[in-house]
């Protein structure tokens, strides 16, 4: 068995911050991360609470054991969306995504700041991040709505004859091509009053910075909700990571790469549930949470997972305030004035392979805008995560979330 041992430096970090990241050596060079201007931060900040309360309403469905959505995903999904809406419906997208008292180019620049860093910060980390816009052929789209998100979010934008089946497949095609073909088969269909299709897709792929041994790996029980047991494969590592415990959980964070990255596991207290954890997630809480985290020797056992998960977020966005978006009375008068148009569905599907030399994830929103007239369609510490846990994949120097999950019954099939 490996064990690892540095010797941890605290970064200063904003106080909207998960916690510090470690510099294994001292002859290590610097931990990469990311200068934000202030607005900038403002926006991570604010997208880290509508993470939190958006996996709070998936949770809240019930339609899956294990679960994972990008908060980054959706958040830059609907930023685009943001660029087109007006009046009330402008309101909304600014209280759900807790904009503040940002302008709309702060918001759009703030965005614009984040992915050109994100994209190039560890040279360990394949981290990829893409939007686009699919138009149906004929509609009218105002000009500067299409040169803002071209301009901020360096979004493709395509017109497209919907009528062709062959469009499905373009579409797809462009999200399995962002996604290194984890995210296929997204798109069912185009409906007859589809208008518009704003997505996201992005990509992570990361070495853990101490690696898991393969020999060390071991079947074991992990005991479900109902407390039954199933086998799994345990990978093991030891080494100084830094450990949180509280009433409610006990969290180890495992570094990808250069630690720009890394994935923060959250094990609930004995007694509580995983589904009980994450209706707690809140960003007011966060800060307390992990104020005093502590670098110490830790044995870690987690167990191998990897599975997909795809979901209509129609309900749990009109849960957090967006409903107007869905409706009749839905103001995108800044897309096009030609007719009404508004939001039918966001469909978000993700991957997730958690397995002994790191993790590939990739996610993909899509946002379907249609002809309101016709609307269609939601010794040491021992850390063994032996029951549901959630875990979050973030950017350290920010506390960006990328991913955030649940797992209730981990499989892992090559």
């Amino acid at each position: 068995m490996k064990t690892y041992i540095h010797c941890p430096v605290l970064l200063l970090l904003s106080t909207f911050l998960f916690f510090s990241c470690e510099k294994a050596e001292p002859i290590q060079k610097e931990t990469p991360k990311i200068t934000l201007h202030k607005k900038s931060a403002e926006i991570i900040s604010a997208d880290n609470a509508f993470g939190f309360e958006l996996f709070r309403e998936v949770c809240k469905l019930g339609t899956a054991d294990n679960l994972m959505i990008s908060p980054l995903s959706v958040a830059y999904a609907l930023g685009m969306t943001y660029n087109g809406a007006g009046g009330t419906t402008l309101q909304a997208f600014n209280d759900v995504l807790h904009f503040g008292d940002l302008s709309q180019e702060e918001v759009n620049e703030s965005y614009k700041d984040l992915m050109d860093q994100l994209l190039n910060l560890d040279k360990k980390v394949e981290f990829a991040l893409a939007n686009s816009i699919w138009y149906r052929e004929g509609f009218q789209v105002i000009p500067n709505f299409v040169q803002t998100n071209q301009d901020y979010f360096d979004a493709l934008v395509e017109e497209l004859d919907f009528e062709d089946p062959a469009s499905v497949d373009i579409i797809n095609q462009w999200i399995e091509d962002k996604t290194n073909d984890k995210i296929q088969d997204m798109l069912d269909e185009i409906p007859p009053n589809a208008v518009m299709y704003l997505i996201n897709a992005i990509y992570f792929n990361a070495p853990w910075k101490y690696e898991f041994e393969k020999t060390e790996t071991a079947k074991g029980n992990f005991t479900l909700s109902d407390q039954s047991h199933h086998q799994v494969e345990y990978m093991n590592v030891t080494g100084n990571f830094q450990l949180t415990g509280n009433e409610d959980f006990t969290a180890v964070d495992l570094p990808y790469g250069d630690s720009a990255f890394s994935m923060l596991v959250m094990l609930p207290a004995t007694g509580s549930s995983a589904d009980d954890l994450s209706a707690k997630l809140d960003m007011g809480k966060w800060d307390d949470w992990f104020e005093n985290s502590r670098y110490t020797g830790v044995h870690v056992e987690l167990p191998k997972f990897k599975y997909k998960f795809k979901e209509l977020l129609n309900i749990p966005l009109k849960e957090l305030g967006l409903g107007i978006a869905f409706s009749d009375k839905a103001d995108f008068s800044k897309i096009t004035t030609s007719m009404p148009i508004l939001i039918s569905r966001v469909i978000h599907q993700s991957f997730i392979d958690v397995q002994e030399e790191g993790t590939e994830a990739a996610a993909a929103t899509i946002v379907e805008m249609v002809n309101e007239s016709t609307q269609g369609g939601g010794s040491a510490f021992h850390f063994k995560v032996d029951r549901p846990f959630l875990y979050l994949i973030k950017e350290n120097s920010t506390g960006a979330i990328v991913f955030v999950g649940k797992v209730e019954k981990p499989e892992y099939q090559d």
